[in-house]
């Protein structure tokens, strides 16, 4: 339980825009495996990123730009599967 809620700790201190790039690479990485409808969710916040972010509608999204990003994504590798469902249901429903 530590992991998780350090995990969305760190999430909820990203800015808004960094919250969507999470979205879009969490949803869109072949890496994390949860019971969620990733497509249908990489759908949504790729959408949104478009409206928000001027900068990812016209060029290819470099994660490694946002070195947060990398690190949230690389903890929740480390996690088991329950431990990232729960990170992705808050992130669901928090967004």
């Amino acid at each position: 339980m530590d992991k998780v809620n350090n995990v969305i700790d760190i999430i909820k201190d990203m800015t808004f825009i960094n919250k969507l790039r999470f979205g879009v690479c969490v949803f869109s990485s072949g890496y994390l495996n949860f019971k969620y409808d990733k497509k249908e969710y990489y759908k949504q916040y790729d959408k949104l990123l478009r409206e928000w972010d001027e900068e990812y509608s016209k060029s290819f999204f470099d994660a490694r730009k946002y070195p947060i990003i990398l690190f949230v994504l690389a903890k929740m590798m480390e996690m088991n599967e329950g431990e990232k469902n729960q990170v992705i249901m808050w992130f669901i429903n928090n967004i």
